[in-house]
C-alpha cells in the first residue's frame, strides 16, 4: 500500500507512479467493462505473464484501485473489479482513447497525401 509521504509532489508524477505502465492501463481498460476473473484478464491482455499480471493486480489493489473478491469454492474463484477510485480513471482512459484515435487519423492522412 502506498502512503501520502511516498507520493510525488507533482500530480502528474503521482498519476504516472500509480498508472505509468502499459499493463496497468490495459487492466483498467478491461475492468471498466465490468468484473473479470484472472483468466479473462490474462487472455485479454495477450502477452502478459501470470507473474506480471499478479504483481500489477496486487499493486493496484494496494493503491485502492482494484478490488479482489475470493469465493470459497474448489477450485477457488477470484474476481477483480475496479473500486470507485479505480472507476474514476475512466476520464483518463477516455482521453487516451480519443487522443489515440485522433493520432491514428492524422498519421493516416499524412501518409495518404
Amino acid at each position: 500500500m502506498i502512503n501520502q509521504q511516498e507520493l510525488p509532489a507533482c500530480p502528474v508524477e503521482t498519476t504516472l507512479t500509480l498508472m505509468g505502465d502499459r499493463w496497468k492501463l490495459l487492466i483498467v481498460r478491461d475492468l471498466l467493462t465490468g468484473t473479470k476473473r484472472f483468466g479473462e484478464l490474462k487472455k485479454s491482455l495477450g502477452g502478459i505473464s501470470q507473474k506480471v499480471l499478479t504483481q500489477h493486480l496486487r499493486a493496484m489493489e494496494g493503491y485502492h484501485l482494484v478490488e479482489r473478491k475470493v469465493y470459497a469454492e474448489v477450485p477457488p474463484k477470484v474476481e477483480y473489479s475496479l473500486t470507485e477510485l479505480g472507476r474514476s480513471l475512466k476520464v483518463i482512459h477516455d482521453a487516451m482513447w480519443q487522443w489515440g484515435e485522433e493520432y491514428k487519423k492524422k498519421i493516416m492522412e499524412q501518409h495518404t497525401d
